[in-house]
């Protein structure tokens, strides 16, 4: 059995079936993708999720990192404990991603994923 922490799945004849649901079938590749963005320790247990800043797909960036450890669990740019939503209120207040990116000494790119974490919304540059 797996989660992607709202329902329960099953592995079936080769189909993942969503028992939380009424047995639906789930497509497989979009549900392990989402499993594999989630980082366990030793004995399985979940210790990060990076969550999706844009499409749900495989290749999604990983820039950002929900991490129990740092921030009390709030979404953070991934090596550092900026978090997304102070990023993102000051992008909403009127600084550039470049102006956000040289006081953080981050990239412009995880700039733009933090604060795409927040709003979920594409960003002009």
């Amino acid at each position: 059995m797996q989660t992607d922490g709202l329902d329960l799945f099953t592995e079936q004849y080769g189909h993942l079936t969503n028992i939380s649901q009424a047995g639906q079938v789930a497509m497989r590749e979009i549900v392990h993708a989402a499993l594999r963005r989630i980082e366990r320790d030793p004995k399985g247990v979940p210790v990060r999720l990076y969550p999706y800043t844009r499409t749900a797909t495989e290749n999604a960036p990983t820039t950002v990192v929900i991490d129990p450890a740092l921030s009390a669990g709030r979404p953070v740019i991934r090596g550092t404990g900026v978090a997304t939503q102070l990023v993102a209120e000051r992008y909403r207040a009127g600084e550039s991603v470049n102006q956000l990116a040289q006081d953080y000494e981050r990239d412009a790119a995880e700039i733009e994923e933090a604060i795409r974490c927040e709003f979920m919304l594409p960003l002009a540059a």
